[in-house]
C-alpha cells in the first residue's frame, strides 16, 4: 500500500511511518521540519520538505500514487492556539482542507486523522469519556480538531472518502519535542537530564490520560485494516496527576531535586481520561505499555540523546 504520512518527521508521525515501512508498505513523508527532525525520517521513506497546503503536494501525491493518508502534520501547541487562533486555523483547518481536496481529486481510499481526546471534550461530565461525550473544546487547538472531524464527515458523505479519527490521550515517549509547553513528560525528562527540577503549573493535581507512543503506533497500524469510517479514543482509561509524574521521574532519574510550582494556566482542563472500549471492540486495540515502563524508556531516550 502507498501511504502518505504528513508530519512524518515528528514525534508520533515518524514512528508511525517506521511501523508502516516495517509492515511492508511504501511510505512518502511530508514535513516542513518546523518541529520535526530530519534524522527521524526512515531511510526507506520518500521525503518531501514542504507544507501540507503547498500546491506541490498534489503532484507528490499523484506521483507516489497515494492510497491512504495518515495525517499527523499540525500546529500542536494549545498555548500558541490561544495566542494566535488565526495561525492555528490556517495550519490545522485550511491546510487539512487542501489535503482533503487533493485526496478527493486523486481518489485516495482512506484518511487516518490524528485527533485529540484531551482537548476535544473540554471539562468532562464523566470519567473516562466515551466518544459520545459532548465536545466542548476550551482552546482553538481543540476547536480545530473538532472542525476537521466534521469536515471528514462531510467528505465521507459527499465524496465517499473513508476516514478514521483517532482521538489521542496525552501521548508520550521517545522522540517527543521537549521545547514549548506540549508534552509535559518530555519537558520533565529534558530538565532532569540537564540537572534542573521539574516545574509543575498550578497545584499539580490536574490529571491526564498518558498513553505511550508505541501503543499509539499500533492503533495507526490496526486502523489501516478498518473497513468502517468512525471516531475512536486512544487512551488508557487511567488518570494520572502531574504531581505523580514529577515524583515518578525524580525516582527514575535518581535525582535529589524537588518539584517546583509555577502559576496555573487558565486554559487548561482540570481532568482528562478516555474510554478505549470502542477501539478495542472495533479493531482489537488496547494499551499495552504501563505508565512506569513508558516513563523509564522515555527518560533513557532523553538521557542517551542529551546535547
Amino acid at each position: 500500500m502507498n501511504i502518505l504520512v504528513t508530519g512524518g518527521a515528528g514525534f508520533i508521525g515518524s514512528q508511525v511511518a517506521d511501523a508502516y515501512i516495517q509492515a511492508g508498505h511504501h511510505v512518502a513523508i511530508i514535513d516542513n521540519l518546523s518541529t520535526g527532525r530530519r534524522e527521524f525520517v526512515h531511510p526507506k521513506a520518500a521525503f518531501y520538505q514542504t507544507d501540507i497546503d503547498n500546491p506541490s503536494v498534489f503532484e507528490i501525491m499523484k506521483n507516489e500514487e497515494i492510497q491512504v493518508i495518515n495525517h499527523h502534520a499540525a500546529q500542536i501547541s494549545v498555548h500558541d492556539s490561544v495566542e494566535d487562533p488565526v495561525a492555528d486555523a490556517k495550519s490545522n483547518i485550511i491546510g487539512t482542507l487542501q489535503l482533503l481536496q487533493n485526496a478527493v481529486s486523486l481518489s485516495v481510499e482512506k484518511v487516518i486523522f490524528a485527533s485529540t481526546g484531551g482537548a476535544i471534550y473540554g471539562e468532562q461530565d464523566y470519567f473516562p469519556a466515551q466518544e459520545s461525550h459532548p465536545k466542548r473544546p476550551t482552546s482553538p487547538y481543540g476547536l480545530s480538531k473538532r472542525a476537521v472531524e466534521d469536515y471528514l464527515r462531510f467528505y465521507r458523505e459527499h465524496h465517499g472518502l473513508s476516514s478514521v479519527s483517532l482521538r489521542y490521550g496525552n501521548v508520550f515517549g521517545p522522540r517527543q519535542n521537549p521545547h514549548g509547553e506540549a508534552g509535559v513528560i518530555a519537558i520533565f525528562c529534558s530538565r532532569l537530564v540537564a540537572g534542573q527540577p521539574p516545574v509543575v503549573n498550578g497545584d499539580g493535581k490536574q490529571t491526564r490520560d498518558y498513553v505511550f507512543v508505541g501503543d499509539v503506533v499500533s492503533a495507526n497500524l490496526l486502523a489501516l485494516g478498518l473497513k468502517c469510517s468512525d471516531v475512536f479514543n486512544i487512551g488508557t482509561g487511567q488518570e494520572t496527576p502531574v504531581n505523580e509524574l514529577g515524583r515518578s521521574l525524580l525516582e527514575i532519574s535518581g535525582s535529589k531535586l524537588e518539584v517546583k510550582h509555577a502559576p496555573n494556566r487558565g486554559y487548561e482542563q482540570r481532568r482528562s481520561c478516555l474510554d478505549y472500549k470502542k477501539a478495542n471492540d472495533a479493531f482489537g486495540w488496547e494499551p499495552e505499555v504501563p505508565l512506569e515502563e513508558g516513563l523509564i524508556e522515555t527518560y533513557k531516550f532523553f538521557k542517551n540523546n542529551a546535547a
